[in-house]
């Protein structure tokens, strides 16, 4: 040791240049391992098989059922002869084949955030390669995380002049916002319909058995089949999720096979739809053509789903249920069912149930009934993991979300959102009460969100894969060349229920508008507010109070500064707690953040005023749940912290690290110190932001908690003041910040602050149920400000 020291000496490097030296290349290929472990795997083929089978009960069930439904809303009325099925047959067939297969399995499902899908995980991708995020809280620390990755470019490329053009503008942000927005209230709409028309059809099966049965009959056992489905939310999918699989691909082969039968049994000239040609004749036939678009967009309801859903399976696994299951078995079925019609066609309502031989009616029945539900199931899940990813980014507001599965952590469920989905969807079934109403909605829904797939879809490519111009115009208008058809058939149904996902978007668009405009206006009022250091270092390390035994945690939603709050709670109050913490809670645009990265922790002021601050940062599917570990692992952080800034004092040559360096270099030096190095947590430091240190004076220690405003001899002294002040108490402080509209704002302005954000902000839950605050550890602080 005594070697190592002088050779230290004589360098003039010290102890710390040694640690990053010697680290630096372990830590760079773990940090390349752990990347690629969130990049797409490699996975064994019996391993890949085994997922790409355990898809199709979560992500293909939508898609699965719309045989049910699809020829009666192409052929609502009568159908003139058989070219006209095989015209409307071959539609279908390319229709499926470029949307579902080649845009979304081939192209779409590789925009991917880590595995996640949807749209919010596609503008998290933007907001990574591009500053559009309009709440402007991030540091540059966050880039550092494993599950952070963007790309820089040359000033001269194409990409880079976009991620200008886009970061150059704050409409051009609130445009992307808007879409993302109406995409996300869509796929909620979709939601609300799924369950309604997957249900309503594969009920009226009875219709086929009992002819008299009145269409009344059927329409109830929908809702009670429905009410009794969003009844079971609360207890989680995790001990039924095993048999998902198993139904959907017993109703996958079955139809399958029903479709080949009737092939065989009834018209095999419908073969002749393969023939694209036959698209050409069916559009000569006249508008009733076009109008059958809306119908004919029915088959491929569900695609979304492939997307939405893909954070349980990889890519790889999703491409091999499509290809070899889900495609073959739809194209049997729709084309078995099209040589049924063209025998038959004055059946087309129902004409998958009477297609069936009768012997398997009933099974069938029961098959296709389990199915409907299954399929509403994962959109209904879906939909809690939509609400919770705009929760996240504060474009919603705050629910209750229950994690519903200890093995699954991306299983939750939402009860909120759960009865209002219920009421929604009985209101739509019992409403309508026929299916072509239903699908016209359905139908909107979807077409609306693939538009803004295709859309979102041409910043990806330039700035995340950095394709050539060309081939994006090559993937823009090709979409757009088969989505726009489709888009303005369904617009011609607005009036025949196509109104009512546009109905459900508008209210859900306005609710998380407002709700994010709000949240901006009040972080900007807190960024502009922020209490300066000079004023605190103005009223001494007492802040002019008396400090009290005990540690606050002074919850903000800044990750610098001092809130304004702040300066409004110790004007009001006669005390204040001798260690205070201001946690920021705080959401990325990544989907997770690895526990051992969670926190980052800061001195705030000298040491004597005992001051810090600690950002907890989660991705949009983390979940910030009831924890005991939460409170134990912020304190640790803070332990660690004042431990490694002990060491970093005396060296000029480091300026960051993180536990996972200090733990491998120092975990022998960290216990002999009572401190644990098996927390969670990343800690930084960085030595200009931190104030200069005033003179300690002589400490003698002992074991009582210390007054504040006296510093310390060494860092054990000021681990065992801290350790005192949280055996003594922890008290939990949150601003309850309220934002009105000023006198000389517009009307909209005043009714979108002063009575929609206010009545949203009364009927949302507490910050303090969010955070799972003890109610007799909570103090609220409340102040008034105009926007």
């Amino acid at each position: 040791m005594e070697t190592t020291n002088s050779t230290n000496e004589h360098t003039g490097r010290g102890a710390m240049w040694e640690l990053e030296r010697n680290l630096d290349q372990p830590m760079d290929a773990e940090a390349g391992r752990l990347r690629n472990m969130y990049r797409e795997k490699t996975y064994p083929t019996i391993l890949l098989l085994q997922l790409a089978f355990q898809s199709l009960g979560v992500v293909f069930g939508d898609l699965g059922t719309s045989p049910l439904y699809v020829f009666y809303n192409i052929f609502p009325h009568e159908i003139e002869d058989t070219e006209q099925v095989i015209g409307a047959l071959s539609l279908i067939i390319y229709s499926l084949t470029l949307i579902p297969l080649v845009k979304y399995v081939f192209i779409v499902l590789r925009a991917n955030d880590n595995g996640q899908g949807g749209t919010f995980a596609l503008y998290s991708l933007l907001c990574r390669h591009a500053k559009i995020n309009t709440i402007p809280n991030q540091h540059r620390t966050d880039e550092e995380l494993t599950t952070y990755s963007c790309h820089t470019y040359d000033d001269k490329s194409l990409a880079a002049k976009i991620k200008r053009w886009l970061e150059g503008h704050q409409f051009r942000k609130n445009i992307i916002l808007i879409l993302v927005l109406f995409g996300t209230c869509m796929a909620v709409g979709d939601g609300i319909l799924t369950p309604a028309i997957s249900v309503l059809s594969a009920t009226g099966g009875i219709q086929v058995e009992e002819p008299k049965m009145r269409n009344d009959v059927v329409v109830i056992v929908s809702v009670v089949i429905l009410i009794g489905l969003f009844s079971m939310q609360h207890y989680g999918t995790d001990k039924v999720s095993w048999l998902f699989a198993p139904i959907v691909f017993v109703w996958f082969i079955l139809i399958g096979i029903l479709g080949a039968v009737n092939i065989s049994k009834y018209d095999q000239s419908v073969l002749k739809a393969y023939n694209p040609v036959y698209v050409y004749r069916y559009f000569k036939r006249g508008k009733s053509s076009w109008a059958s678009l809306g119908g004919i967009m029915l088959s491929v309801t569900g695609t979304e789903a492939l997307f939405a859903d893909l954070s349980f399976f990889p890519v790889q696994a999703i491409q091999i249920a499509f290809t070899t299951v889900v495609f073959p078995c739809l194209l049997l079925q729709y084309t078995g069912q099209a040589a049924y019609i063209a025998q038959n066609k004055h059946q087309v309502s129902h004409a998958f149930y009477y297609s069936l031989p009768e012997s398997v009616l009933w099974p069938a029945f029961v098959v296709a009934t389990t199915a409907a539900i299954v399929a509403s199931q994962a959109t209904i899940s879906a939909t809690y993991s939509i609400i919770k990813q705009a929760l996240a980014l504060g474009c919603f507001p705050r629910v209750k979300i229950i994690h519903t599965s200890k093995k699954y952590l991306g299983q939750i469920y939402s009860p909120d959102i759960n009865w209002i989905l219920m009421v929604f969807c009985i209101a739509v079934t019992a409403g309508f009460k026929n299916q072509s109403q239903i699908a016209n909605a359905y139908g909107t829904a979807v077409i609306m969100v693939m538009l803004v797939t295709t859309f979102l879809m041409i910043p990806i490519m330039l700035l995340v894969w950095r394709s050539h111009w060309a081939l994006v115009i090559l993937f823009t208008s090709l979409s757009l060349a088969v989505e726009i058809p489709y888009f303005s058939a369904v617009m011609r149904k607005i009036d025949q229920g196509g109104w009512v996902p546009l109905v459900f978007a508008a209210a859900f668009l306005i609710i998380m508008y407002v709700w994010h405009y709000g949240t901006l206006k009040r972080y900007e009022f807190e960024m502009h507010s922020k209490v300066s250091m000079a004023w605190i270092l103005g009223l001494g390390p007492s802040l002019g109070l008396v400090r009290v035994p005990g540690v606050g945690l002074v919850y903000t939603e800044l990750a610098s500064g001092v809130p304004h709050i702040f300066s409004h709670f110790i004007t009001n109050l006669p005390a204040i707690h001798s260690t205070l913490v201001f946690v920021c809670v705080k959401y990325l645009p990544v989907y997770t953040v690895l526990p051992d990265e969670r926190f980052l922790v800061k001195r705030i002021g000298p040491k004597n005023f005992h001051m810090f601050r600690c950002v907890a940062r989660y991705g949009y599917k983390d979940i910030h749940k009831k924890d005991d570990d939460f409170e134990h692992m912020l304190f640790n952080s803070l332990l660690l912290f004042v431990r490694l800034e002990s060491m970093m004092e005396e060296y000029t040559d480091s300026d960051e690290y993180s536990t996972r360096e200090l733990n491998q270099a120092s975990n022998a030096n960290l216990r002999s110190n009572g401190i644990s190095t098996s927390s969670n947590m990343e800690l930084s430091y960085t030595s200009h932001d931190s104030i200069i240190q005033v003179q300690s004076p002589n400490h003698t220690g002992n074991s009582q908690v210390m007054s504040s405003g006296q510093t310390f001899q060494t860092v054990g002294d000021e681990i065992e003041f801290m350790n005192a002040c949280r055996d003594t108490g922890v008290v939990h402080i949150l601003g309850n910040t309220i934002i009105r509209a000023r006198r000389d704002s517009g009307f909209v302005k005043k009714i979108a602050i002063n009575y929609l954000y206010a009545f949203l902000r009364k009927i949302c839950r507490e910050n303090s149920a969010i955070f799972n605050v003890p109610h007799e550890s909570l103090l609220n602080v409340g102040q008034v400000f105009y926007v």
